[in-house]
């Protein structure tokens, strides 16, 4: 994992230009703690942070490789699960290789294939690929965007990064928010429209995207896309393939030269990792797989229960540590950490975020780098197996917009009335919403809970699931730890996009399927276990926090966000203690609290970067 960045002018010099680099590439320096490489030439110039995970001597980046009479370099962030296939590939066609890093695989998969190479990588990665000679420059994101990649387009400068914050050392950025910035921010954040950013000049490389710079610019091309197919298989059929592509996507990421471990909240998902890294352990004689998991000062005295957050972790993770004897270790985060972290979660970002959803996470990570350096992650599986309870409640699935943020008056109403005039959120939101669902193929064979489901499921993967994935990105590489997600292997992801909803959702229950395929691989007790999230705290003392935080930024007429804001409905707010969001305005977990956090963020944000705002 490392972080990459770099600009290219096709018609300057940019040799001069060493310092911006340099400044460029240090802002990445959390995402990659071990190296710091540069490739400086005519034309452009490449930065590299590099976070050793595999092969430390020949993984150096940036690589390069003269092949006939072209030379070829490349930057890259991720890791690709399929580098050993394609090495050997390579190695009959008379291909030689120094080392087994999957950097060299991929820059010589390059050179052989071309850009349709992407369609064959497995994995998670941004890369950027220099042609010397053809004076041409090759993007390209992964499936789902597991890692990010930034540009901007200005001067004849195409300028890129891992994090919007290193393209800010470039001194031709300048940030600017208009009115689908506002858009974005208050009404679809802490998710966002991919290719988007807040900003009006930066976007992203979409996921399942390459992109071609050169004299005639800059071009962009989906290379892969869910394709809505004729079911045919049997269920023993559906059950063989689903688990023989789950355990196949665990095995490949088990992969590491440094130490591993999985996150284990005893939930159905991350225990599922967890039994399958144990098992692979064992067969490769490795030591107990490591386990991690995390709660909260007093959570077990206020708890409460709810439709979006059934049970507690605790007794769950006991039961699947003594059956797989794991090395586990529970991180306890108490409020004023939690709280303190929301800025460092924000500039991971560089976006307001989940709030203490995200700060958690990453006080999470801080502490599982103390002993390890890749963490595997259940993330995704709710996605793809149907888990969410917007899935299964009738007013998500008539909301006519994104089921996890259906709170559209609350949120035209937090905007100042002046700025409430001229950004309309609800048209906003709309556009977007029909717009992704053009894009979702409904078959004559298809049931009609099915057709439904596939709608909601389109949304789920390619939003909320992206909201969840740049997460666990920014808040694991803001502390130098690869975080790998196996059910996201696209394989699996494609596949089960065509197994009908009554497959699925095998006797009505969320994720059934999933359930039915591992019942003789976990405890039933954790078969059986009915969704939870990812544990939020329920201490009354964040609360407190959160809401003497916000009254602050409210009273202080130089804050910026007074500027954004309807003063009078956020005091009402905070007077009722967030009640008016008791149930999730984002998500299942981001209600009163986590609003009253996210409007912190913001505050944070605008005072961080200063955007210009232009309405």
């Amino acid at each position: 994992m490392c972080g990459i960045t770099g600009f290219v002018n096709l018609k300057k010099n940019t040799t001069c230009d060493k310092n911006i680099i340099v400044d460029m590439t240090k802002e990445l320096k959390k995402r990659g703690p071990d190296e710091e490489n540069f490739y400086i030439s005519e034309h452009i110039n490449l930065g590299h942070r590099r976070l050793v995970i595999i092969d430390e001597k020949n993984g150096k980046q940036p690589m390069f490789i003269k092949h006939k009479d072209e030379s070829y370099v490349i930057v890259y962030n991720g890791q690709l699960y399929n580098a050993k296939d394609l090495q050997e590939e390579l190695l009959n066609l008379g291909y030689s290789f120094k080392g087994y890093s999957d950097t060299e695989v991929i820059l010589k998969a390059f050179i052989h294939y071309g850009p349709d190479i992407v369609k064959r990588f497995n994995g998670i990665f941004s890369i950027a690929i220099w042609k010397e000679k053809a004076q041409e420059l090759f993007l390209a994101r992964d499936h789902f965007g597991i890692k990010p990649l930034f540009y901007c387009f200005v001067n004849e400068t195409l300028i890129f990064a891992s994090e919007i914050k290193s393209l800010l050392k470039h001194p031709y950025i300048s940030l600017e928010i208009d009115q689908t910035g506002i858009s974005e921010l208050f009404g679809l954040g802490p998710a966002h429209t991919p290719g988007y950013t807040i900003f009006k000049n930066i976007l992203e490389v979409k996921p399942a995207h390459f992109g071609i710079f050169n004299k005639d610019g800059l071009h962009l091309e989906e290379y892969w896309r869910l394709e809505s197919k004729t079911y045919t298989d049997s269920f023993e059929d559906t059950c063989d393939k689903v688990k023989f592509l789950l355990e196949d996507s665990i095995n490949r990421q088990l992969i590491s030269d440094v130490p591993l471990c999985t996150m284990l909240s005893g939930g159905l998902d991350s225990s599922i990792i967890t039994a399958y890294a144990s098992n692979y352990n064992k067969k490769h004689s490795l030591p107990n797989i490591s386990t991690y998991s995390v709660d909260y000062v007093d959570n077990d005295k206020n708890f409460v229960k709810s439709d979006f957050q059934p049970n507690s972790d605790n007794y769950y993770i006991d039961i699947m540590k003594k059956s797989f004897n794991t090395n586990h270790h529970q991180i306890v985060i108490d409020t004023p950490e939690l709280v303190e972290a929301l800025k460092d979660a924000m500039i991971a970002r560089d976006f307001p975020g989940m709030a203490d959803v995200d700060s958690s996470l990453l006080l999470f990570c801080k502490h599982i780098k103390h002993g390890e350096t890749v963490a595997i992650s259940g993330e995704c599986s709710d996605e793809i197996f149907g888990g969410y309870p917007w899935f299964f409640r009738e007013d998500a699935l008539n909301s006519n917009t994104f089921p996890w943020s259906i709170a559209l008056n609350e949120r035209q109403e937090l905007l100042n009335p002046n700025i409430s005039n001229k950004v309309n959120l609800k048209d906003y939101i709309d556009f977007r919403y029909t717009d992704c669902l053009k894009n979702v193929k409904i078959l004559d064979s298809d049931s009609l809970q099915t057709a439904q489901k596939r709608k909601i499921s389109y949304l789920t993967i390619n939003w909320f699931m992206q909201t969840l994935l740049d997460r666990a990105d920014r808040m694991s590489m803001y502390n130098g730890l690869e975080l790998r997600v196996p059910f996201c292997d696209y394989r699996l992801v494609e596949y089960l996009w065509n197994v009908p909803w009554e497959v699925k959702a095998l006797d009505g229950r969320e994720k059934g399927l999933l359930r039915y395929i591992v019942k003789d691989l976990l405890p039933e007790e954790i078969v059986e276990r009915k969704k939870s999230p990812y544990p939020k705290t329920h201490n009354p003392t964040y609360l407190n926090a959160v809401k003497s935080m916000l009254t602050k930024i409210m009273a202080n007429p130089e804050a910026p966000i007074n500027h954004l804001l309807n003063k009078d409905y956020i005091l009402e707010i905070l007077q009722t203690n967030g009640n008016a969001f008791s149930r999730p305005w984002f998500g299942q977990l981001m209600t009163g609290p986590q609003l009253m956090a996210y409007l912190c963020q913001v505050n944070m944000w605008l005072e961080r970067y200063q955007p210009k705002i232009e309405l």
